[in-house]
């Protein structure tokens, strides 16, 4: 276990900024605009001699860090306050260019009435008199103080020396493991679909801030897990709307990490609105996940509210909107309720499994005579291709090597109904499968035909009796 350290402030002091500095990522989402940290995020920094986990939260605002704030304030600073409360270490970032404030008084008399051990560190102090900085905020009473600059990188190592000092030699925290068992499981969606709720139902406590407001998630958080023996790695990701409708810097970051998040994801759990239907947005979210060829699992959430009519409504409509991808399964859930989360993690194993089918050579060369028997590719220009043999070419997505001539002439159509029918054979469920096609190179393509002396003898005697005629 590893000590924790939390990195507590106002909105817009730096301390993502910090996050990123300290942990050698770019992890934590930065931006100038106040407030774009809401979540809790994770993180290690190994500068120093021991390695020291990290948490970025936050700002805290409102009149009262004690109170519940209205909008997304209050649900922001009680992660902050679950984050100190964890904490070994608080560090108490404040602005230096600005000074002091009245909002960093009221959090600094929350952080001595919950008894923490605090260092202050006075960040964006590039280009000021640091003695002059450092005076401004005095009136606190630390004698743990230092003036850095994050954007900058300025004073990082000795903040790193100072922290060591005072941290204990273990802690709580729970590194994120590099164990190659953990499946990684990745939500998305439009926005305000369920996501974090989803994610907080299955963690069983509020580890993410869920919202009817929507846009509340902006970072894509990580959170391991194990239930019933299995491990895993949950993501949750900040939603996806049409560019039309993007207009904040913020948000197109958010968009950007999260297609990220899905390139390196093993499964995505991709969750539609049941009340909604399957909208534009959803179907491009789909193919997002379908252009990075991972395992795919559709949840419909919101399913408990909906009568008996407005499900058989729901079902037509999703059978009929999902077409292109029919080997995905569909699960109904209830991330408010909980309802479905068994049927989901099933679906979520079978299509982690079919991702990662182990396929042999002889086992494939003999799927594609059998497919080539039943169903012989159509005659193009007087020749039909030829499919001679093929060999596995990777896993997530499962991909095939496909040998032989005119490999180039085969329709789109004839490749599906390969890519079904190796579905089926295999019994692979939830994941697209992949095909590479390779045509042979054909030996005598540069070899010019040298005609010998008695051929050349005997064309000269065909050309004299064909124009003796």
């Amino acid at each position: 276990m590893l000590p924790l350290v939390a990195l507590v402030g106002r909105p817009n002091v730096g301390k993502s900024t910090l996050f990123n500095a300290m942990t050698r990522t770019r992890d934590a989402l930065v931006h100038d605009e106040p407030g774009v940290t809401r979540d809790r995020h994770y993180g290690v920094c190994r500068l120093g001699a021991r390695p020291f986990a990290l948490v970025d939260t936050g700002g805290i605002a409102g009149e009262n860090v004690h109170l519940e704030a209205s909008g997304l304030a209050g649900p922001t600073a009680k992660q902050s306050r679950a984050a100190a409360a964890e904490a070994d270490l608080v560090l108490f970032v404040v602005d230096g260019r600005e000074g002091a404030s009245a909002l960093d008084d009221e959090i600094l008399r929350w952080l001595r009435k919950i008894d923490k051990p605090t260092y202050l560190i006075v960040n964006k102090t590039d280009g000021l008199d640091a003695r002059a900085a450092l005076a401004d905020f005095s009136r606190y009473g630390f004698s743990d103080v230092l003036a850095i600059s994050s954007a900058h990188r300025h004073g990082i190592d000795e903040l790193v020396d100072e922290v060591l000092a005072k941290l204990p030699e273990s802690g709580q925290a729970e590194q994120l493991d590099s164990d190659p068992e953990r499946v990684r499981v990745t939500f998305v969606g439009r926005p305000n679909v369920g996501k974090s709720t989803l994610v907080n139902r299955i963690l069983g406590e509020e580890r993410m801030i869920a919202s009817e407001v929507a846009g509340t998630t902006r970072d894509s958080i990580e959170v391991d897990l194990e239930r019933d023996g299995r491990k895993y790695r949950l993501v949750d990701t900040a939603g996806i709307r049409r560019k039309s409708k993007v207009e904040e810097a913020v948000e197109t970051f958010s968009i950007i990490k999260t297609l990220q998040a899905i390139e390196q994801s093993q499964v995505s759990v991709v969750m539609i609105d049941a009340s909604e239907g399957v909208t534009d947005q959803d179907a491009s979210v789909l193919g997002a996940v379908l252009d990075s060829g991972r395992a795919l699992v559709v949840a419909v959430n919101k399913w408990d509210g909906l009568t008996d009519y407005q499900r058989e409504q729901t079902e037509a409509l999703l059978s009929r909107k999902l077409a292109f991808v029919p080997w995905a399964e569909a699960v109904r859930i209830s991330a408010k309720h909980g309802s479905g989360l068994r049927e989901l993690f099933r679906a979520i194993h079978h299509a982690h499994a079919s991702a990662n089918y182990k396929f042999n050579t002889a086992d494939v060369t003999r799927a594609l005579e059998i497919a080539y028997e039943t169903n012989p590719p159509p005659v193009v220009r007087g020749h039909a291709p030829k499919l001679r043999f093929a060999h596995p070419g990777g896993e997530n997505p499962p991909t095939i090597v496909v040998h032989g001539n005119r490999l180039r002439t085969l329709p789109e159509s004839y490749k599906r109904y390969l890519e079904n029918f190796f579905r089926k054979r295999f019994k692979l469920v939830g994941t697209p499968v992949r095909f590479v096609f390779k045509e042979g190179d054909n030996p005598y393509k540069d070899k010019k035909n040298v005609l010998s002396d008695r051929q050349i003898a005997k064309r000269k005697r065909l050309i004299r009796h064909v124009k003796g005629k």
